[in-house]
């Protein structure tokens, strides 16, 4: 898995925990540390974790051998 897709991934997983927090809890972790659904640092961070989730559809459709690497060995 290269840097960008775990970066995608580790982003959805932080969206969905916060979706898990509204659900449950009714409290929303992003409004509260950045000011808000309002603020605009707020509204960023939304849309960079929904841009992560929607990248992270391309890592489910790749073939296996895409996704793990295995170092050729010399000869």
């Amino acid at each position: 898995m290269s840097g960008i897709q775990r970066t995608a991934l580790t982003l959805a997983i932080i969206g969905a925990i916060n979706w898990g927090l509204i659900g449950f809890f009714r409290f929303d972790l992003v409004a509260a540390i950045f000011g808000g659904q309002a603020a605009a640092f707020s509204r960023v961070i939304y849309a960079i974790v929904g841009l992560a989730g929607l990248y992270c559809i391309s890592i489910l459709f790749k073939p296996d051998e895409e996704l793990e690497r295995v170092p050729e060995t010399q000869k």
